[in-house]
């Protein structure tokens, strides 16, 4: 998974660099990725302590949105959601989709903002 980390990020760049995306896109990402592994943190805590629990699908949600790196990272951290093979194989369709959505924005993305022009 950390290869495909450092390949997601590089591509990133990558597509920053040649204005495929614009600079913003960065801080977005940051964003998206604190509140997942916040949200995983929050989660942990409560399964601990008996406390209402953070949904399933608002993890998977925030997975999508580009969150992805930071749910891996918690799961390795905190040791959660990193068993649960059901969690497990729907976390792996958020990635998936989020890089297809990626890669078709990169493909089509500029085509279609310069018929917008």
């Amino acid at each position: 998974m950390a290869v495909l980390v450092a390949a997601y990020l590089g591509a990133l760049a990558a597509a920053t660099w040649a204005r495929w995306l614009p600079g913003w896109t960065w801080w977005g990402w940051g964003v998206a990725n604190l509140v997942t592994a916040g949200l995983y943190a929050r989660d942990k805590h409560a399964a601990r302590h008996g406390a209402w629990r953070t949904p399933e699908a608002t993890l998977h949600l925030w997975s999508l949105a580009g969150g992805w790196v930071g749910a891996w990272l918690a799961q390795q951290v905190l040791r959660h959601k990193s068993r649960k093979g059901s969690f497990r194989a729907v976390y792996a369709v958020t990635v998936a989709l989020h890089l297809a959505m990626l890669g078709a924005w990169l493909w089509w993305g500029p085509q279609l903002l310069a018929l917008l022009r």
